[in-house]
């Protein structure tokens, strides 16, 4: 029987840079999928162009499905620590043809590209929308799924 494959997830939340890129390193990440709608970060090293060039330094690939995203209300319900709605609101969003779409090629890019880290801000995984997409994945695929942290700051 063959081995099921792990789709890693990780926040980057009050974590260095360094921190994250080791912690994918040693899980042995080979693509990160990049799940944020919005790609710019006040955290230096964590706009898309710096995280791609990061994570290529480290031979880890980089994509970005802003499809995957969480739309702008669910963003400022998780910033209020509104998670109940955060979830409606991407559950919604899922239902998208651009969010279907995305998730279809995430859930080739799992099965093909070897060990995959999805990758977004809020540190806990369970206030994220990356959870949710991490369980559809882990439903439909049947893969393992692992949350990562790195060391906080």
């Amino acid at each position: 029987m063959a081995k099921a494959k792990t789709l890693f997830t990780i926040g980057y939340e009050q974590t260095p840079p360094k921190a994250v890129l080791d912690e994918l390193e040693q899980a042995g990440v080979k693509l990160v999928v990049d799940v944020r709608a919005v790609t710019s970060s006040r955290r230096p090293g964590f706009s898309k162009k710096q995280l791609a060039a990061g994570l290529d330094g480290r031979g880890i690939a980089y994509v970005h499905l802003a499809g995957l995203g969480t739309p702008k209300e669910g963003r400022l319900a998780a910033r209020s620590g509104q998670y109940d709605v955060l979830e409606k609101i991407f559950s919604k969003h899922l239902k998208t043809p651009e969010a279907r779409e995305q998730m279809d090629e995430l859930s080739a890019l799992v099965m093909k590209a070897g060990p995959v880290c999805l990758l977004c801000y809020e540190r806990d995984h369970t206030h994220c929308h990356r959870r949710i997409i991490a369980e559809l994945i882990e439903e439909r695929d049947g893969v393992t799924v692992k949350n990562l942290a790195g060391r906080q700051v």
